[in-house]
């Protein structure tokens, strides 16, 4: 494969000289979500170096207008998924170095080309763009001369450790770290009798509804594999998952000498959101660092494919390649849908997802966005067949 843009470590592409005497200039898509607001702890502790100047939200319109007073930001949208201009016009902002994209589903995905067409770099905390038009934003990102950075706690993990390590061929897999979510040590049989009440304790993150599902149906760590087969420019079977239920360690990476790196913090947003908004440098962080005057431990082991089919459905559909990822998602974010409002057991998650895989759909990988927001939606369609099987919608 092509080398690509992620883990060549440098400064930000394009950004003007003066960019290191003045304050870098931020606009925050998601700005209510949970990574929204640990993105304004990071700037408001940093005020001195960082700026927001556009931020955009899908609800709560009340809480964006006190973000725009408190941080006197002049760009403000309230979007939909219906109409995503407004997030366009404030993802190519002329005065923004940086977009940082916490929007949810695959509406970030236009969205991030577009900042890339307009020579912004991205900052990406949405998994679905890179699971859904990896090879788009790719291209992208080498066409227009920008870098997509990422913030997820696991993939920023990764980042950090393969600073310096440019070379490829030195890497014998990327290891991503996964809580286990709250259903770690239930026994398989009693999963058809879990709650949506049940499945949103997530034992160390506070997220929203949907991801905090997928991590109890560990199909957010399946996604997360998806996502970094594309960031980093490996092959699927150079990328594995282990149980780390402390989360403390928030991935590693094995080089072909046997040694392990592994990037280590307590389990908050902002290590990861900082990191990115202040690259190359280091500052100080807002929250504490680990206390090893403290005694605590760390416990890793392998994941229950069959207790967790997500996961596995997740690898199967990495190795498929082609469209695979696609419907994946797109039959996954149904699925949730309907346990979270529907009523859909949680143990039909894995089924619906199964079913969606094994349709006859057509799973070549368009080259343009259109036709691959159509063959989503096709997926996505298949899965709502399936699921009057289960619930009445």
């Amino acid at each position: 494969m092509e080398n690509n843009v992620y883990t060549d470590v440098k400064p930000f592409l394009g950004i003007s000289p003066d960019v290191e005497t003045r304050k870098r200039r931020i606009v925050l898509l998601g700005a209510t979500g949970s990574i929204g607001r640990s993105t304004l702890q990071v700037i408001r502790m940093h005020s001195s170096r960082l700026e927001l100047v556009g931020i955009a939200a899908d609800q709560s319109a009340r809480e964006l207008d006190d973000i725009a007073d408190e941080f006197k930001v002049s760009h403000s949208v309230l979007f939909s998924r219906e109409g995503i201009e407004g997030l366009i016009r404030l993802a190519t902002l002329p005065e923004a170095d940086i977009v940082l994209v916490a929007t949810t589903g695959t509406i970030a995905l236009r969205v991030t080309l577009a900042a890339l067409s307009a020579g912004k770099d991205v900052a990406l905390a949405n998994k679905e763009t890179m699971v859904v038009g990896g090879h788009l934003v790719t291209a992208a990102a080498k066409a227009f001369g920008r870098r997509v950075f990422p913030v997820d706690s696991e993939h920023n993990a990764i980042f950090q450790c393969l600073e310096g390590n440019t070379d490829h061929g030195s890497v014998r897999r990327l290891l991503l770290t996964a809580s286990g979510g709250p259903f770690r040590n239930t026994p398989a049989e009693q999963l058809e009798y879990v709650t949506v009440e049940d499945a949103l304790r997530h034992p160390n993150w506070s997220m929203g509804r949907k991801i905090t599902v997928d991590c109890a149906t560990m199909a957010n760590k399946g996604l997360e594999m998806m996502e970094a087969r594309w960031l980093f420019n490996v092959e699927p079977e150079k990328i594995d998952v282990v149980i780390h239920p402390q989360s403390v360690v928030h991935s590693m990476v094995e080089f072909i000498d046997n040694s392990i790196l592994a990037q280590m913090s307590t389990p908050s947003m902002t290590f990861a959101i900082q990191h990115i908004l202040m690259y190359p440098e280091r500052i100080e962080g807002v929250h504490d660092s680990l206390d090893f005057s403290k005694l605590f431990t760390l416990e890793f082991q392998p994941p229950d494919m069959k207790k967790f089919p997500c996961l596995q459905l997740a690898y199967d559909s990495l190795y498929a390649g082609g469209l695979y990822p696609v419907a994946y998602n797109a039959a996954n974010e149904a699925a949730v849908d309907a346990f979270l409002n529907k009523g859909l057991p949680f143990t039909a998650i894995p089924e619906i997802i199964s079913h969606v895989l094994d349709c006859n759909l057509n799973y070549r990988l368009p080259d343009n966005i259109d036709d691959l927001m159509d063959a989503e939606a096709e997926a996505g369609s298949e899965a709502e067949k399936c699921l009057r099987s289960y619930i009445r919608l």
